[in-house]
């Protein structure tokens, strides 16, 4: 469509003739030599003429139009939410993308996901990419209130109300390891210094056995970064003993077998809350509280409970810091000091 100088709108014709062709034939001046229309027909063709083309040739142009392009949103704010290395990447956006888009659509804000490289980069990146938030693990979100004075908001719960997980060390059944006796001079996969399930656990059970010094107790240990890692490298033989949550673990059984008919669990830590989403605690605390709300009342509607289930859990449950009681215990008997903790992995 085109405009004019004074900036009204041009409209094209309904059709354009063939080329070569004039629009009415019945008024064309190539009609052979000697050729008569009476008038009186002359008016009743060309009015049948003038009836045909207004009732065709607008349904022939109707059909060359092409479908509308959806209209996209344009938000004037943005929130930009990080996320931890739980799974491999495309994993993590397959699980958040919808979500992020249910949450810009019923907040009014655009929300925009970072998958970090490892977990304690979450920390360290809040700050330098001027995240808002993130879904932190249990022992990450201890760090981040610890050091960042940051808000939890809500938490995932499961279709049979479970809201929580724990740790899980496991072992090959055929590896012949059935205590931490067994396990000296054997190869470990932690999944991240700045995990529960990953790392504290192991931590703890490791004093509980009077192991003082992993590093030496083992031939091997390492870091695989996502608990999936873990959890396939003792399957596969890289490691002998390894550490996850116990969420991806059975996650994963549901699809490979394997795990459930060739790997042994030997310790479990106690529950602690699932990942959550917190936020600064100076974020606009009218826009804190619809993020809430929105979480908290997806459940109630059709769209937010298909982006739910989508998600792999009914419902997101309100949250409060006093939930992650056991996560710092759990870091006190291991030792830690969450406010000057290094998370650096070796």
């Amino acid at each position: 469509m085109e405009r004019g100088n004074a900036g009204r709108e041009r409209h094209p014709p309904l059709c354009r003739p063939a080329p070569g062709r004039a629009s009415d034939p019945l008024l064309s001046k190539n009609r052979g030599p000697g050729s008569t229309v009476k008038k009186g027909k002359l008016a009743r063709w060309g009015s049948t003429a003038l009836l045909l083309t207004l009732v065709i040739i607008p349904a022939q142009c109707t059909r060359e139009k092409g479908p509308t392009a959806p209209v996209e949103r344009v938000y004037s704010e943005q929130l930009l939410i990080g996320l931890i290395p739980e799974h491999n990447v495309f994993t993590q956006l397959e699980r958040y993308e919808p979500l992020a888009s249910y949450l810009s659509g019923k907040v009014g804000v655009e929300v925009k996901l970072k998958i970090l490289s490892r977990y304690g980069n979450i920390i360290d990146n809040f700050v330098s990419l001027g995240l808002d938030g993130a879904f932190f693990g249990s022992f990450t979100y201890g760090l981040a209130h610890a050091k960042l004075g940051l808000d939890v908001l809500a938490r995932p719960e499961s279709a049979d109300g479970v809201s929580s997980y724990y740790g899980l060390i496991f072992v090959r059944k055929a590896s012949g390891i059935a205590s931490a006796a067994d396990m000296k001079g054997k190869r470990f996969a932690f999944v991240d210094k700045a995990t529960t399930a990953g790392y504290l656990l192991p931590l703890v059970y490791f004093k509980e056995n009077g192991i003082p010094d992993y590093r030496e107790y083992f031939s091997e240990t390492y870091f695989t970064g996502t608990h999936e890692d873990s959890i396939y490298d003792v399957l596969n033989g890289r490691a002998d003993v390894g550490a996850a949550k116990n969420t991806v673990y059975y996650r994963i059984a549901q699809s490979d077998s394997r795990l459930l008919n060739d790997l042994e669990i030997l310790a479990q830590s106690p529950s602690v809350p699932e990942n959550a989403l917190a936020v600064r605690g100076d974020l606009d605390g009218e826009l804190k509280d619809r993020l809430k709300t929105v979480l908290l009342t997806m459940h109630q509607d059709p769209e937010g409970e298909a982006v739910l289930r989508n998600f792999g859990v009914s419902r997101f449950i309100e949250t409060v810091n006093e939930d992650y009681a056991p996560v710092y215990d759990y870091a006190e008997l291991a030792g830690l000091e969450l406010a000057t903790y290094d998370w650096v992995n070796e």
